[in-house]
């Protein structure tokens, strides 16, 4: 479970995150929709401890987000959309490994996942190759296979599908819902409303750092009377 608690985050004059609180449970997949410069990826990588708030705090598995930093990132499973993060001259068996490392796993533990998720990921033919000649939703698998191979409770996709094409965004959503399956908290950023609606058992909606809506997607659609996308440029597109 996730819960967020009056977390803030300033640059300088600049109020990124004002002040949000919400919750993820368990099994639940909840969508963190906002325009570009809403405050989506600040909130996440605040989460991830990536970034220290300015104010405010999160528990991630019961965890405290200031407190028990390492606690928590050792709960976090992260895939970002856009560039992946690999390492070119490594092999996408080593990719995974490294980060089983950096997350302390036991070496026999490491192999046993890491062979699961290229049976899982069908990645067996080049689990053992190096990554960068892969094409994008290779890498992509490799990417879910690196976030997921300490088995995290918890898992944060900030717009995962950026520039992948129809096959390797399919995987991703596959990916999701096997994670909802798996009983994992999840908060899930995208553009796509469409994603949104097929992914999403809940959404929160940010605009200029602050959460203006907070809801079931049918609550919000009868609230206003509309569909997602008309519910959202009520919220967001008008000022």
């Amino acid at each position: 479970m996730i819960e967020i608690r009056g977390l803030s985050k300033h640059f300088k004059d600049v109020i990124a995150v004002d002040d949000i609180s919400f919750t993820a449970d368990s099994g639940e997949v909840v969508g963190l929709l906002g325009e570009n410069g809403a405050g989506k990826t600040t909130a996440l990588r605040m989460i991830a401890t990536m970034l220290k708030p300015t104010s405010g705090t999160a528990e991630v598995s019961g965890f405290d987000l200031i407190k028990e930093a390492a606690m928590v990132r050792s709960q976090i499973g992260i895939l970002f959309g856009g560039e992946v993060g690999l390492y070119d001259r490594l092999s996408a068996r080593e990719n995974i490994k490294y980060f089983a490392d950096l997350n302390n796993m036991d070496s026999n533990m490491a192999h046993d996942n890491i062979e699961r998720l290229a049976k899982l990921l069908d990645m067996e033919e080049y689990i053992d190759r190096r990554v960068g000649k892969f094409s994008r939703g290779m890498k992509q698998k490799v990417a879910i296979a690196r976030s997921i191979v300490h088995n995290p409770s918890v898992m944060l996709f900030d717009e995962p599908t950026t520039g992948l094409d129809v096959t390797s965004s399919k995987i991703v959503q596959e990916f999701i819902l096997q994670c909802q399956r798996e009983n994992k908290a999840i908060i899930f950023s995208s553009h796509s409303m469409q994603e949104v609606e097929k992914l999403c058992s809940r959404i929160v909606i940010i605009h200029k750092g602050k959460i203006v809506e907070d809801g079931t997607i049918e609550n919000l659609k009868g609230k206003y009377n509309s569909d997602l996308e008309e519910v959202f440029m009520k919220l967001v597109g008008e000022n």
